[in-house]
């Protein structure tokens, strides 16, 4: 069981402390869970959820409608797709160590649902539903901006860095292909290993729980790399 002292910590993280404990609970808690500890089946984190994500998508459309008083609707909901999908709130969740918090029944978290992508960024949104329903909307508008909606340009970078990887390689007129290096672990917990090549040669290495997520991140350091080089290029003008 979650013990107090647990939910005290992530309340102390986030800022907030919640008036009603069993909103914060029910958010962090897994179907495996209440299923295996026969509680009442609507004491999950999934509908939680489907209130956080309207939260989510309402206050990240007002943050860029807001910020970026040019930019067409198109691009904002490109913008706006890229920051709030599965891949970036899961992203934001290991920021704060969400995943440790997580009430996980014992099937779930022997096959690694502790770090699977698609619980905890379910759970980020079922946070935001917590917090709305506890503290209201300007609470909930505090969390998502400081854990969400910060630093963006760097994370419009990883989020979308297979798309923009691949936008450059095709300007250059060059191929881009991602091969599997290696598979370390159980089949549970296995951690993939990428490597991205741009006309065949190594750009980028990159770990993840799935392939994915692996390419993403080599994909990453090929662009971060890129910038590097082109900044060390300029610097010598």
């Amino acid at each position: 069981m979650l013990r107090k002292e647990k939910i005290k910590e992530l309340e102390e993280k986030i800022g907030y402390e919640f008036r009603k404990k069993e909103l914060i609970w029910q958010a962090l808690t897994h179907s495996s869970f209440s299923n295996e500890q026969k509680i009442n089946k609507y004491k999950n984190y999934e509908r939680l959820e489907f209130l956080g994500d309207a939260v989510l998508e309402l206050l990240s459309s007002q943050f860029f409608f807001e910020t970026y008083p040019e930019m067409p609707e198109g691009d904002m909901t490109k913008l706006r797709s890229s920051m709030v999908c599965e891949l970036a709130l899961a992203y934001c969740a290991r920021d704060i160590s969400l995943g440790d918090y997580l009430l996980l029944g014992k099937g779930e978290e022997a096959t690694g649902g502790r770090t699977r992508d698609s619980i905890i960024s379910d759970v980020m949104e079922a946070v935001i539903g917590a917090l709305y329903l506890d503290g209201g909307l300007a609470v909930a508008d505090v969390f998502v901006k400081k854990y969400i909606l910060s630093d963006l340009e760097s994370k419009q970078l990883f989020y979308d860095s297979k798309t923009i990887l691949q936008e450059e390689v095709q300007k250059e007129g060059k191929s881009l292909t991602y091969e599997l290096i290696s598979e370390i672990g159980p089949d549970h917990d296995k951690v993939f290993e990428m490597e991205v090549r741009i006309d065949g040669q190594t750009a980028g290495k990159g770990q993840g729980r799935n392939k994915k997520s692996a390419q993403q991140q080599a994909a990453y350091q090929a662009l971060l790399a890129r910038k590097q080089r082109l900044s060390g290029e300029a610097s010598c003008i």
